[in-house]
């Protein structure tokens, strides 16, 4: 998996950078399928953009972004990433299948035992 890091307008220095690709990469624990993962940094001012994409193979990219003050970039990540982790947590509990039926022999055998406990009632 690759981790992206882009600054523009800006930099950041490299524990920081470190930081970002280690916590980036616990995303794969929600969605194995990751491919890559760019993160783009935008200092304008006195605001800053953090801008999170998630390529995942055969599904669609993930985005999320947060702004802030320039001077608090590390949390205006950490909440970008709490966005994207629930994003994604989302997507996966939507594509599991919850509906799954009982296996076949469960079903007929609590059926038989329903039977006899109204045959039983009856006597």
């Amino acid at each position: 998996m690759q981790v992206e890091i882009t600054c523009r307008h800006g930099s950041i220095g490299q524990d920081f950078q470190d930081y970002i690709t280690r916590k980036t990469k616990k995303l794969q624990t929600y969605f194995e399928r990751v491919t890559s993962i760019r993160v783009t940094l935008s200092f304008q001012g006195d605001r800053t953009t953090v801008e999170i994409l998630v390529d995942a193979e055969h599904k669609h990219d993930f985005v999320t972004s947060q702004e802030g003050a320039a001077n608090e970039v590390h949390a205006s990540f950490d909440l970008c990433l709490a966005k994207m982790e629930q994003q994604i947590k989302k997507y996966k509990e939507k594509v599991q299948d919850r509906r799954r039926d009982k296996p076949l022999n469960e079903v007929v055998g609590d059926g038989k035992s329903d039977q006899d406990d109204e045959k039983e009632e009856q006597d």
